[in-house]
């Protein structure tokens, strides 16, 4: 690097770490109004998941606030004190403000030391192993923001592009020009890998799609349970996008999956008109699952529980024991669709988190093992058991995933906004994100996120502890904590081997990982311009 470049990297580092410093503590304060605009008024809110999640975020920002006033008015005593020559006094107050303000450094968030770029850990997966596509397409976002529409009405979000890019995804991933040869290519991969033979897709073979409604959680009723009308403050919400389910839909028709084998939804949500509507009208026959199970006049598919349980490899004691539900027992095939936003606990939320919702129960929920605890924003020193591994490695979640996608159309922050935000680093330039992310990887997809996400804001995705689930589930015939991952069993039995690739890239520009670089047996990132 040349001494000019050099110095460039050292000032951009610099404002960084600087922009860093601040945001944990802005983003407590945020969190803080968050909770007490919501509590306050209801306090029976305090128990909903996105309170839960806030409420660390601010409690800690109130003891780093007041230790620092406490700090600074013990300072200032002790100046006084020392002035009117009371020395022992004002030792003492001096000595009390410092202690308090390092109590008030300890207690503040910390973000993530820098992480090491290009040193790939783990397994690669899919037919290219650790390979995530990118694809980016400014004009299938044509929403101008809060107060214009919503984005998920037709031609806010432009069907066709999104269907191009949906389409290019796939066909990059695969190694195919074409649409059908890339699904049977991507179908018999994972038959292969998964001790099914050499077999493509067979008839009758039941697919199910685990999306992300979060916004439309049952326990918030931003959907009205009588008429299924989204509203309220989530309803620019960054769900799943109901044009990338649908091109998804599509994509799969091509393969051959008909209507009634096809299941999509979020255990935990209500399936929104406005969403199931565009869905619907080209695939009526599919079922659309959600937490109630909609009513006479708005049917859905209610989800119930299968008789495969789900095990904790922390093996907690006296919680009620976990079960997957029915459609995941069922169905040969997992997608997994998540969205591409960070969160104010765990620092991202993608495709490992998007099974907090596939447990039909909200997270916290009494009696039930909360999951939120091995969170970063809970456990951030590396090497911690990290509940996410077993939600990646379960026989019935990330065992049966065929191929997972982040939808990076809306980018936002989860749970403090209730609407995306534009980004401002090279492509976007200020404009929405625009992106899907598609791999047969679970880790390196993740990895891949995170990089973006760290990429764009300085705040949450830096939490330490952020990228040890990654590492954890790379490394989970190993792991740095020594745990047992094994979900699938009431006792150790048999550990998960390694579900991926994790490593960082090169940097924020260039977006080099190992195998872009011809370094070794790391993520590959393909970017690609879908056909217009």
């Amino acid at each position: 690097m040349s001494g000019y470049r050099k110095m460039c990297s050292q000032e951009t580092h610099a404002r960084r770490t600087g922009w860093r410093q601040w945001a944990f503590p802005a983003a407590g304060l945020l969190s803080l109004a968050w909770f007490l605009f919501r509590v306050v008024p209801k306090p029976s809110r305090a128990a909903y998941p996105c309170q839960r999640a806030a409420a660390p975020l601010a409690g800690g920002f109130l003891v780093w606030a007041a230790g620092a006033v406490v700090s600074a008015s013990l300072f200032r005593r002790g100046r006084e004190l020392w002035k009117r020559s009371r020395l022992v006094l004002a030792g003492i107050c001096v000595a009390a403000a410092a202690i308090t303000a390092i109590g008030a450094l300890l207690t503040a968030p910390q973000p993530a030391a820098e992480a090491e770029a290009n040193q790939p850990v783990g397994v690669g997966k899919g037919v290219f192993p650790g390979r995530v596509v990118w694809a980016h397409e400014p004009g299938a976002t044509r929403w101008e923001g809060p107060g214009q529409g919503h984005w998920w009405e037709p031609g806010r979000t432009d069907q066709a592009a999104v269907d191009g890019m949906m389409s290019a995804a796939v066909q990059r991933l695969a190694g195919k020009s074409d649409d059908r040869q890339a699904w049977d290519a991507l179908f018999r991969n994972f038959n292969r890998t998964h001790g099914r033979g050499d077999a493509g897709y067979r008839k009758g073979e039941k697919v199910t799609i685990k999306v992300n409604f979060v916004g439309f959680i049952y326990s918030e009723r931003n959907v009205d349970p009588n008429s299924y009308d989204l509203g309220g403050r989530r309803i620019d919400y960054m769900n799943t996008s109901p044009q990338m389910i649908l091109a998804l839909m599509r994509e799969l028709a091509k393969a051959g999956v008909s209507q009634e084998d096809i299941t999509v939804g979020d255990p935990t949500a209500l399936f929104a008109n406005q969403y199931y509507d565009i869905l619907h009208r080209d695939f009526p026959d599919a079922h659309y699952m959600d937490h109630d199970g909609g009513n006479e006049n708005h049917p859905r598919l209610k989800v119930t529980y299968s008789k495969a349980p789900f095990y904790w490899s922390s093996r907690p004691e006296g919680k009620t024991q976990d079960y997957v539900p029915l459609p995941y027992a069922e169905a040969t095939y997992l997608v997994n669709m998540a969205n591409l936003k960070s969160h104010t606990l765990a620092g991202i939320t993608l495709c490992a988190k998007n099974h907090f919702g596939s447990l039909i129960r909200t997270p916290p929920e009494k009696g039930y093992y909360d999951m939120h605890g091995a969170l970063a924003g809970r456990a951030a020193a590396a090497g911690q058991y990290r509940d996410l591994v077993d939600l990646m490695g379960h026989a019935h979640l990330g065992g049966k995933t065929l191929i997972y996608f982040i939808d990076g159309l809306y980018p936002g922050v989860h749970p403090i906004e209730n609407a995306p935000r534009k980004w401002s680093t090279a492509p976007f330039n200020g404009n929405w994100a625009a992106s899907l992310f598609a791999s047969q990887d679970p880790v390196a997809i993740d990895s891949v996120g995170l990089d973006f996400l760290q990429a764009e804001w300085s705040d949450h995705p830096h939490l330490a502890g952020v990228d040890d689930y990654l590492r954890e589930a790379a490394l989970a015939n190993n792991p740095p904590s020594g745990t047992f991952y094994d979900p699938n069993h009431p006792v150790n039995t048999t550990r998960l081997a390694s579900l991926g690739v994790f490593e960082h890239w090169n940097n924020p520009r260039d977006r080099q990982y190992s195998r872009n670089l011809k370094k070794g047996e790391g993520i590959e990132l393909v970017r690609v311009e879908p056909k217009r």
